[in-house]
């Protein structure tokens, strides 16, 4: 299934040219991703771009890593046999853009919301180690080396309805694809926002690059009376293959859709929000945190929240593949004012069916941090709370999305001490609090400082979540003499898996 979804969108990736051998090649800058030798990493001499797919339940299959004290953000391994690998991202890969959005120097964490907000597809444009490393020594900017579409000139998802006339357009004849649109004036097509012109790249969310005429038309008859198409104008396709750029369905602007994601600002009121999160598989037997029991007159059922939707983002950030445990401890930790990103069953079954996430069409989703929110008086997982020994804290942690708690240990050499040395950013460490420096002094409820704190460690991490760490004050000095674990590879968190 995975495979087939990447063979769909490689279709997509660049225009396709035809070689004639005596005006030679018209545009020796495109080059197919297939076409490319991936063995010979001298042949990939400038940015490529990377369209990869997943299905539900599994990743992209490729860990993303910042280089410390670096703005870079760097693909540190990619599994066998997943999109990441078919689509040709490499290890030591720097991650210049997602889908349109230049991230080169953007902080780590928001360059993972980027990623997780876009869904079972992204689009990234990477530059090899080998060149990035040129680039660096030469000072070329991001954005002579990282092209993205204008403002405006971009694919276009557009719903179309029938109405009398039809939908309003006529395909291009011709065996097979590419398909161009022909456009009645004034018709269903044409009030739907698909332009004059348009290159016709998908139907319902499948590829029709490779389909026979037959095989569109039959597609399009079973329709019925609405169809979703990805259409690409002639100024967009112009750009796009100057510039060398797919036509990547991550890319587009939405059109006359039936259905959007709702943004919910609610503040709690006395009797609380007035709402119950429950996790259960959706009607197309997807799992996903959905609300339940609003109560009539309460915070929730103001701000617009109806029974059944299906929780998307909170404080703009995409909870797909979060755990039940993990979604609510975000949800608590925005304190009494809390924003959600939600989705009713028919957005949910639309924005499934033409494979994006709907938080690419949400005009209200914010992808960079979120403010510190008060937590007084809440009862928050991973979060801070004092403790009963004078100067120390204890930690509540959830593991994230790749199973990991998003921070490292060292030893100090000069005594039985044990430091945070690393926190990853947006992870579930630096949502509690700890900062590099800190002293552990347990780990749920064990006191460590001893010969066998390795083996306890490694045990205690095993167990059911959260982790408990009590932690005292900062000790920055002794992180001049320390020790890495290597021990604690398996249960801390050095990358991303995405």
């Amino acid at each position: 299934m995975e495979a087939a979804a990447d063979l769909r969108d490689t279709a997509l990736l660049t225009l396709k040219f035809t070689f004639n051998p005596r005006l030679g090649i018209d545009n020796p800058v495109l080059s197919l991703a297939e076409d490319q030798d991936q063995s010979d990493p001298w042949n990939l001499h400038r940015p490529r771009f990377c369209l990869l797919s997943k299905e539900e339940g599994k990743t992209f299959g490729f860990h993303l890593q910042q280089r410390l004290g670096q703005a870079d953000h760097v693909v540190c391994r990619v599994d066998p046999g997943t999109s990441a690998q078919r689509q040709g991202l490499r290890e030591g890969d720097r991650i210049l853009a997602v889908n349109n959005n230049i991230v080169a120097h953007e902080d780590h964490a928001v360059v993972v919301r980027y990623i997780r907000a876009s869904g079972p597809r992204v689009l990234l444009t990477v530059l090899a180690q080998n060149v990035n490393d040129v680039a660096s020594v030469l000072q070329e900017s991001d954005a002579f080396l990282c092209p993205t579409l204008a403002s405006g000139v971009r694919p276009r998802l557009c719903h179309v309805v029938k109405d009398e006339g039809g939908f309003g357009f006529s395909v291009t004849h011709g065996g097979r694809g590419p398909f161009w649109l022909v456009l009645s004036a004034g018709g269903a097509a044409e009030k739907a926002g698909v332009p004059p012109g348009a290159r016709l790249l998908e139907v319902n969310g499948v590829s029709v690059e490779k389909l026979t005429s037959n095989q569109l038309n039959r597609k399009l008859w079973q329709s019925g009376d609405q169809v979703t198409l990805l259409v690409a104008g002639p100024e967009v396709e112009e750009q796009c293959h100057q510039l060398g750029m797919p036509l990547a369905a991550p890319l587009a602007e939405g059109w006359a859709l039936p259905a959007k994601p709702r943004c919910l600002n609610i503040e709690k009121g006395p009797e609380g929000f007035g709402f119950l999160l429950r996790e259960e598989k959706g009607l197309d037997g997807r799992l996903g945190q959905f609300l339940w029991d609003v109560d009539p007159g309460l915070p929730a059922d103001k701000a617009g929240m109806k029974a059944g939707d299906r929780l998307v983002a909170v404080a703009g950030e995409s909870v797909d593949g979060l755990g039940h445990e993990e979604t609510v401890s975000r949800i608590r930790a925005q304190g009494s004012r809390i924003s959600l990103i939600v989705v009713d069953p028919e957005a949910d079954r639309f924005f499934s069916m033409v494979r994006l996430s709907p938080l690419l069409f949400s005009e209200s989703t914010e992808i960079a941090a979120p403010p510190l929110a008060e937590t007084k008086g809440l009862p928050v997982e991973d979060t801070v709370e004092p403790s009963g020994l004078a100067g120390s804290r204890q930690c509540f942690l959830y593991p994230g999305p790749g199973g990991g708690y998003g921070f490292r240990l060292c030893c100090v050499a000069s005594g039985p001490c044990l430091l945070i040395s690393q926190v990853t950013p947006g992870g579930s460490a630096a949502r509690a609090g700890l900062q590099m420096g800190d002293t552990v002094l347990e780990v749920n409820g064990y006191p460590v400082g001893g010969d066998s704190d390795l083996d306890r460690l490694q045990q205690l991490t095993e167990a059911e979540p959260p982790l408990c760490l009590k932690l005292g004050a900062r000790n920055p000095q002794g992180l001049e003499s320390w020790i890495p674990l290597e021990s604690g590879e398996d249960w801390t968190l050095a990358s991303e898996l995405l």
